[in-house]
């Protein structure tokens, strides 16, 4: 059978294996239409990329536009319209004439400012899918919001405070004075805000308290009431409780540095009380308790003074205290007798509530001693008598005599002699000149006018300074200098005042208190001792001359922060 005669009945002829394999394996027209397939969507999707890309750049763009400019308008320092103020960034950045709602939102210490805008991004490749355009919108809200505040301005008044600034031109004080009356008037007026409150402690040896504030503590002990300052034990500050029913040593009352003496009515010849108490009682010199009055705090700055050693710690404990919830006793108590806003009656508000507590303390040197009296001459009387009708021969009035024991035979102990100052007893009387001779008899011309007091030594100390006691009234006394001026003064040392200084800012910052610290031209020990105590590195301010007041307007800008809400 030949092959014409199978092909004619319908059978197959027979391939070779190897011309099948060929066949199958021969895909020249198939690659090439695969990859003008791929290379059709690599450059759709490139193009749709692009598209994408250039939509969230441009998205980028706009939403960072509207949040730079509701973060400008809602700025409460910013004395622009804040639609005004929107309506400018966006024109700058190309975007003026896009559609956009701005709401604004002013309140007591706050601004919110919300804005929105739409724009339309015209596609390039993916008009090919039907897309022609990319629709944005940007929405955006930032809030200036000070809320409720509660400060201590902790103020250096010593008495290197009078002394000139190396750069300002002017005295340290009067520095002082411009800059914190810029920080209420930024913190209260310019803000509106209401629920801020700020006291003043002003501190240099010792605070002053006041009598409005010490009245309201119910165990300081009582051996006078010529000033109203405490002593804190170490123990004392390693809290920052101020409570009024913990038992506090009242401050003696006493000159421990010049030598003067005051006349009648505890003053000096010319007029003044003392300037040199420990415990000051100097107009402007007792703490100013929660208010917010602009022109009542501007006023009790202007009316400090400078005098006196430097006690970071004791102005740091009041000041915290102050913001510590065991205070509010005493707060309420003040606000019931109109001394302080009736909306603060509720302050300090306790740790965990939504209110932020601060304290600023400030100093132009470094802790330095702090004198006490000697617990044998805190209370008690005195063998000193005081005149206050004797009339000097340079017209001043008020005489000291000192009676002393003294019975030649030994046998008549009731008998006294009067030494300094002329004083009639028993027909017998002495003088400064001749204290132990043999006085001359007693005649109508030695009378004295007025009567004599004996005085205590709260009395005494505040007519007298120790070194003018010890060298006029017992100057008698072979070791009068020791017995009524070195033994008598007590100290605490800079050493354990820059520990109690840690330790009360330590506590106080276990609270959630921020501290915020500024040296003012103080040498290192004392800007050492503002480091440890502020929050941070970054709450410390090292300033000379007038960059003071641009330490307390930063402060014043972090404490009303700015922040985004969306």
């Amino acid at each position: 059978m030949n092959t014409f005669s199978l092909l004619k009945n319908g059978a197959q002829p027979k391939r070779k294996p190897s011309e099948i394999r060929k066949f199958a394996e021969n895909e020249d027209g198939t690659f090439t239409i695969f990859t003008l397939l791929i290379l059709i969507l690599m450059l759709a999707i490139t193009g749709m990329a692009m598209d994408f890309m250039a939509y969230e750049r441009d998205r980028a763009s706009l939403q960072s536009t509207l949040d730079r400019a509701v973060l400008a308008a809602a700025d409460l320092d910013q004395k622009l319209p804040p639609q005004e103020v929107v309506d400018s960034y966006m024109e700058k950045a190309g975007l003026g004439h896009l559609e956009k709602t701005v709401t604004v939102t002013e309140g007591f210490g706050s601004r919110k400012v919300a804005a929105t805008a739409k724009a339309v991004m015209p596609t390039r490749y993916l008009r090919f899918g039907t897309v022609t355009e990319l629709n944005m919108n940007a929405a955006s809200t930032a809030i200036e919001s000070i809320g409720s505040v509660e400060i201590s301005l902790v103020l250096d008044m010593s008495g290197s405070m009078t002394r000139s600034s190396a750069t300002a031109g002017k005295s340290k004080i009067e520095v002082l004075r411009t800059a914190a009356k810029g920080f209420v008037t930024k913190m209260l007026e310019e803000s509106g805000e209401t629920q801020i409150s700020m006291s003043i402690v002003p501190y240099a040896t010792q605070v002053n308290a006041g009598g409005d504030i010490l009245g309201k503590f119910n165990n300081v002990s009582s051996e006078h009431n010529y000033s109203h300052c405490v002593n804190f034990t170490s123990g004392q500050f390693s809290s920052a409780t101020l409570d009024p029913g913990t038992s506090y040593q009242r401050t003696g009352h006493f000159d421990p540095w010049r030598y003067t003496s005051a006349t009648v009515n505890g003053r000096t010849t010319d007029g003044e009380p003392p300037a040199y108490l420990v415990c000051p009682v100097r107009a402007g010199s007792e703490i100013t308790p929660v208010t917010n009055n602009v022109q009542y705090l501007h006023d009790r700055i202007d009316a400090l003074t400078a005098s006196g050693n430097t006690s970071i710690d004791v102005g740091m404990k009041w000041g915290a205290g102050m913001l510590d919830p065991t205070f509010k006793p005493v707060v309420s108590s003040l606000a019931n007798e109109g001394k302080v806003p009736s909306k603060f009656s509720d302050r300090p508000a306790s740790y965990n509530s939504d209110t932020l507590k601060v304290v600023i303390v400030m100093t132009d040197g470094q802790n330095t001693t702090q004198y006490m009296l000697d617990s044998s001459v805190r209370s008690g009387q005195t063998e000193v008598w005081f005149n206050p009708d004797f009339v000097r021969s340079d017209g001043s009035k008020g005489e000291y005599s000192i009676r002393y024991y003294q019975d030649p035979n030994g046998f008549n102990p009731d008998r006294w002699v009067w030494m300094q100052h002329t004083k009639e007893n028993n027909g017998n009387y002495v003088t400064a000149e001749h204290p132990f001779g043999n006085p001359p008899n007693e005649n109508p011309s030695n009378e004295e006018i007025g009567t004599a007091n004996r005085l205590s030594y709260p009395e005494l100390f505040n007519r007298a300074s120790l070194w003018w006691n010890a060298k006029n009234n017992f100057y008698w006394q072979g070791n009068h200098e020791n017995n009524w001026y070195y033994n008598l003064r007590k100290s605490v040392g800079s050493s354990t005042k820059n520990t109690r200084t840690a330790n009360i800012c330590g506590a106080a910052r276990n609270k959630g208190v921020i501290i915020y610290g500024i040296a003012f031209e103080a040498p290192t020990s004392g800007l050492n001792t503002i480091k440890s105590c502020a929050s941070s590195d970054s709450h410390v301010y090292n300033v000379d001359g007038l960059d003071l007041d641009e330490a307390f307007a930063s402060i014043a800008s972090s404490i009303r922060k700015l922040r985004l809400t969306q």
